[in-house]
């Protein structure tokens, strides 16, 4: 079966798009891309979709009431709405400090929650 896709790559600033043909669930194609990173993008987003999660979570005696948070590496595209559940459950207590992990294997996915700032 042969499909055909165009897409916008996300992997650098210049946003290529992108022309990927999928062969029986294979990329065999892709055009558009300025840099071989936008062909591994392609092979990812068909086979493996994965976004960066970012959010924020709840402080206990912080200097703020929330910090904001992310995902240390991209996290599975199918799972972002059960990461979001688990993050809205958390409380953290004050101090943070900045790659600070506060969660660990988040909803299974081998993928770290870790705090983007500093926070008293």
């Amino acid at each position: 079966m042969r499909e055909e896709r165009s897409f916008i790559c996300v992997s650098c600033p210049l946003g290529c798009g992108l022309n990927v043909i999928i062969e029986d669930g294979e990329v065999t194609y892709v055009s558009g891309n300025s840099c071989p990173r936008g062909a591994a993008y392609a092979k990812t987003e068909v086979k493996d979709p994965r976004r960066v999660f970012a959010s924020t979570v709840r402080v206990t005696g912080g200097k703020l009431p929330v910090c904001p948070i992310r995902s240390k590496t991209p996290a599975p595209k199918g799972k972002l709405s059960e990461i979001a559940k688990a993050v809205a459950a958390l409380n953290v207590k004050a101090p943070i400090k900045i790659g600070q992990v506060l969660i660990h294997n988040v909803c299974g996915t081998d993928v770290d929650i870790v705090a983007s700032r500093d926070l008293n």
